[in-house]
């Protein structure tokens, strides 16, 4: 993260300013780092599940993306902080620890004490004097906020950045998990055909094996002993209509939808 001032400014930067710089530094530079480095193992490991859906690769994600979630609570806590801080000008003049030390210091009341006593009349000059010295003091007051307002803005604008890395990582891992939840809708709506075929199969042999099972019983008949052909055209005609009542159902259920083409 750049200064925000030059050298010279530096030198008359307050102190605890100085001190919430490095804090805010030290803070916006660890959440920056620990976004890349969880940029760098899901990216990856997204694509991978993308190419194959496995218990090892959902692990993986599902743990990752908790991370996320904890990296983004805690970056936007931050946020909030400094936004809230930068909408209230009273907080930010109530960091200024160093003005507030000098304007309650024992000496500066002292001093000013023995300048009344030396001096009991107060002139027209002095007075206005006075007038520009408090005008002074507050536009000093109101320049120190605004530099305070700016160093702020810096770490937010920085703070934003990293809220929106972990943003677009959080909608990338929305993508995905659509898109396997569209190919598990895939594969059962594949098992769905596959068991209407089966069951329509089922139902045709069920058929089949009835007839031939009804023809096939030891109850005599009569025309068993001078028409015993009679058994293997009834054994073809129900084989095709058997088949025929399956080539049905398949055909139905493609004109409905029901299976692909």
């Amino acid at each position: 993260m750049f200064w925000l001032f030059g050298l010279c400014h530096d030198l008359e930067f307050p102190f605890e300013f100085r001190a919430l710089e490095v804090a805010l530094e030290g803070i916006c530079s660890f959440l920056d780092a620990r976004t890349r480095q969880l940029e760098t193992d899901a990216y990856p490991a997204l694509d991978e599940l993308t190419s194959k859906i496995s218990s090892r690769n959902l692990d993986r994600v599902r743990k990752l993306k908790s991370a996320m979630t904890r990296l983004t609570n805690r970056v936007q806590k931050v946020r909030d902080e400094l936004e809230q801080l930068l909408d209230d000008d009273d907080d930010m003049a109530d960091l200024y620890l160093s003005r507030k030390l000098v304007g309650t210091s024992p000496l500066s009341d002292l001093g000013a004490q023995n300048w009344s006593l030396a001096s009991p009349t107060i002139t027209i000059g002095s007075r206005v004097s006075k007038t520009s010295r408090a005008s002074a003091a507050t536009t000093a007051e109101e320049n120190d906020v605004e530099e305070l307002e700016m160093l702020l803005e810096a770490y937010f604008m920085q703070i934003e950045s990293t809220l929106n890395k972990l943003t677009t990582l959080r909608e990338y891992i929305d993508d995905t998990e659509d898109y396997i939840n569209i190919q598990l809708d895939n594969h059962r709506n594949q098992l769905i055909q596959l068991e209407l075929f089966l069951s329509s199969g089922t139902v045709c042999l069920s058929v089949y094996s009835l007839v031939a099972a009804i023809f096939g019983m030891n109850i005599p008949y009569t025309w068993k002993e001078d028409h015993g052909y009679v058994f293997k055209w009834v054994i073809i005609v129900t084989g095709v209509v058997c088949a025929s009542l399956f080539l049905f159902i398949i055909s139905y259920a493609r004109h409905k939808g029901l299976v692909g083409s």
